[in-house]
């Protein structure tokens, strides 16, 4: 029997919750969020979740007041991250802040901050 795979790596997609978005709509704006934090992240980090199969975990917060706390915290603990606001072209007005991306880092270090937070 093979073991199951053992991610060390993740990426946390967090999306507000408060913000009326359709599911295309809050796909895409998980994908501009992961995307983001990606591309900020450094050049070891993304190898070794890359290697790994890029685990991304998608989560809700209720607020974008809670969001950006969060984002705070992921900042100041030193994780990439990815604040994605929305140009207004289809369903929600120009500026408004829908979804984070923190990472990829690793697992147990992102889940001291987002452990609390809900799936989507």
């Amino acid at each position: 029997m093979e073991k199951e795979p053992r991610f060390e790596w993740k990426q946390c997609l967090i999306i507000r919750s408060d913000v009326k978005m359709s599911r295309g709509k809050t796909c895409a704006q998980a994908a501009h969020a992961a995307v983001i934090a990606y591309e900020r992240a450094d050049a070891a980090t993304k190898k070794k979740w890359l290697q790994e199969g890029q685990k991304k975990v998608v989560l809700k917060v209720s607020s974008e007041r809670a969001l950006l706390e969060i984002k705070t915290l992921a900042e100041y603990a030193g994780f990439s991250t990815g604040l994605v606001q929305d140009a207004g072209l289809t369903e929600i007005p120009p500026g408004t802040v829908t979804a984070l991306g923190i990472g990829p880092a690793k697992s147990e270090d992102l889940d001291r901050i987002t452990s609390d937070l809900s799936l989507l």
